[in-house]
Parts: structure tokens; C-alpha cells; sequence
């Protein structure tokens, strides 16, 4: 099982600024590339200031330009902000950039606030179409000439320009949840992205069983991967209470998640408090001590013992997810002590 870096810039207020929080997210891709990390990946996201990505295609070029090795994945575009033959320009482009390294991940959107901004108030769970549509007519623009004639898009022959490095196509990615995502995903030879967000690890042997019956449903394809993404924190052994600010973190980020799921009340220039910690009263998957179970929480030989478990579960990937509203000095300090004391226990 390989290790990848889940990033954004997180800014929580008007405090620290946003070059800073890009140098930071810089600081920690070269640690995870220096650590031998096979992917960061960075999210689509509009005007939410606790995770700063309207697109992941300058952060990514930029980071093409001072690493060598670790590969540049979009966790993830999606689909019904952009038009095929943007995507399979951009990524291509980026393949170009970073010789060779993109992964192009997609997913059909989440939050009703960016769909009732960016497509007309269109309903979030109506996103499923543009991503089936969208994948095959992309690797279709990535070969050669091709008109496309759907129900969402329509163009006569154009082609992709820039064409991409990897042939037949860079790897792809999609971010599944359902039973029928994850056999369009498999069907189409794309890998899969899974979270389990606050739920435990037998939500993350739900998702691979609902992963491997597609697998097992699509016998004529060659069999993709999954990947696995999950707050992780790693604490030193002699503070027994360092999961504590770890957990608490996350539960704050999880309560913002919450407060723009919602799409109850208007953000500030960008900004939105969490949701009340009343909200959560009869919601124990919220409690820090939950958290601490469930996220990727605890110390090396506590995390080690967890992730042997998703590698026997058949996981190709486990991608260590940054974001938790801590300081960058705390991430930092995790990502070290995961690639100190965990990272050489799979090598």
C-alpha cells in the first residue's frame, strides 16, 4: 500500500494570509515527496475560505515546476463546472508541465452552495449525469478528433491540445459512494476515490466490498484501484492526550463541512462560522472521543496496526488528508512523525 498527500490551504480568518498558506502547502508536498509519497492531490472548491481551490490546475503547475517525482493528482474536478474539452486541455496541459505526472480525478460535486453559484441552481445530486457524460467524451478528446452530441454538451470535431504525456490516458480517478458510481467507475477503467468520513473502519470495508463486487461485476476490464482518504494525525507516544487537539480539530473542520452542507445562511467575504456544537447534542459521531476513534487519529504504532488492516483489505492507496483547522507547525509535525515511524513500516 502506497502513500499520497490530501492538501488544501485552510484559512480559518483574515490572520494569516493566503500566500503564506500556499508556501505551507508547498513546505509539506516537498516533505511528502522527499519521503517517497506517490501523489498530492488538491480539491475544486469556490469561494470558501476554509478551502482555498477554485481550481487545482495553477497550484498543481506550480508545483510540477519545483518537484521531481511525486505525481500531481485533481482530488477532484467537478464535472458540471467545467466543459469536456476544458478538462481534457488543462490536464493534458498539466501532463505536459509536470512530464508525465497527472492523475485527473473527478466527482460529481457536493455542496449546494457552489452548484446554486456556479450552474444556475442546477440540483447537486442531478451532478451524476455530467460525470458520467464527461469522462468518456474526455478520453475521447485526449486520442484524437471527436464530435460530441449528449444531453449536457454538444460541440462539433475538436480535439484536445495539448495532448497528454501518458498514453492511452492519464490514470483517472472517481469519487464514488454509491454502488452504481463505483460500477460506472470500474466499467470505465477509472480507479476509485473513497471516504469514510466520521464513520469507522467498517465503513471503509463497506466501501472496498462495494468496490471489489464491481470489480468482480466487470471481469473484462483490468482492474483499477482504490484509494482510501482520511484525516490523519499522528501524535508522539509520550503525550497521551496528543489526540486530543487532533480530534477537536476535526471536529471543527467537520461542523464548517456541516455549516455550508447546509447552505442555511450567507457567508461573510468568504467565511462561515461552524456549526454550533448544540446542533450535534444527539450526534455522538461528532464527539472528539468518536473522532479520535475514527479519524486517522493516534500514535505511529496505533496508526500502523489501522492501516495494516486497509492493506489487507485490498486498499492500493491510503492518502493522508491534511486538512483538520490546526496550525501548520501541528501538521508538519504529524506529517514527520507519519514518515519517520509509519511510512517505513510499509516500504
Amino acid at each position: 500500500m502506497r502513500f499520497s498527500l490530501f492538501i488544501h490551504m485552510e484559512r480559518w480568518d483574515d490572520s494569516v494570509s493566503t500566500e503564506q498558506l500556499f508556501a505551507e502547502l508547498v513546505e509539506l508536498t516537498l516533505l511528502a515527496e522527499k519521503a517517497g509519497f506517490s501523489t498530492v492531490w488538491i480539491g475544486e472548491h469556490h469561494s470558501m475560505e476554509y478551502t482555498i481551490s477554485p481550481s487545482p490546475m495553477p497550484q498543481l503547475a506550480y508545483l510540477a515546476a519545483v518537484t521531481t517525482k511525486i505525481r500531481l493528482g485533481a482530488g477532484t474536478i467537478i464535472a458540471p463546472f467545467w466543459n469536456p474539452l476544458r478538462v481534457a486541455g488543462e490536464t493534458a496541459l498539466l501532463d505536459v508541465i509536470s512530464g508525465g505526472r497527472a492523475e485527473v480525478g473527478l466527482a460529481r460535486g457536493a455542496y449546494q452552495f457552489e452548484f446554486d453559484r456556479l450552474a444556475g441552481g442546477m440540483p447537486g445530486k442531478e451532478g451524476g449525469q455530467h460525470l458520467r457524460e464527461l469522462i468518456p467524451a474526455v478520453r475521447e478528446l485526449w486520442q484524437g478528433d471527436y464530435a460530441h452530441d449528449g444531453e449536457i454538451w454538444q460541440f462539433p470535431v475538436s480535439t484536445s491540445v495539448p495532448k497528454p504525456v501518458q498514453q492511452p490516458t492519464p490514470p483517472m480517478w472517481v469519487a464514488a459512494r454509491d454502488p452504481d458510481t463505483h460500477d460506472f467507475a470500474v466499467a470505465n477503467g477509472c480507479n476509485v476515490m473513497v471516504t469514510p468520513l466520521m464513520k469507522g473502519d467498517e465503513e471503509v470495508a463497506d466501501l472496498v466490498s462495494k468496490f471489489e463486487t464491481a470489480v468482480a461485476n466487470h471481469p473484462e476490464v483490468a482492474r483499477p484501484e482504490i484509494m482510501v482518504l482520511r484525516h490523519t494525525f499522528v501524535h508522539d507516544e509520550a503525550d497521551p492526550e496528543g489526540w486530543r487537539p487532533a480530534a477537536e480539530g476535526v471536529n471543527k473542520f467537520y461542523r464548517t463541512f456541516d455549516a455550508w452542507f447546509g447552505n442555511k445562511t450567507d457567508p461573510v467575504d468568504g467565511f462561515l462560522e461552524p456549526s454550533p456544537e448544540a446542533k450535534f447534542a444527539e450526534r455522538p459521531e461528532f464527539t472528539p472521543e468518536s473522532l479520535h476513534r475514527t479519524a486517522m487519529i493516534g500514535t505511529p504504532d496505533e496508526v500502523i496496526t489501522r492501516l495494516r488492516e486497509y492493506e489487507a483489505l485490498g486498499v492500493d492507496e491510503f492518502s493522508f488528508w491534511s486538512d483538520n483547522s490546526l496550525s501548520h507547525e501541528q501538521k508538519k509535525r504529524s506529517l514527520e512523525l507519519f514518515i519517520e515511524k509509519v511510512v517505513p513500516e510499509f516500504s
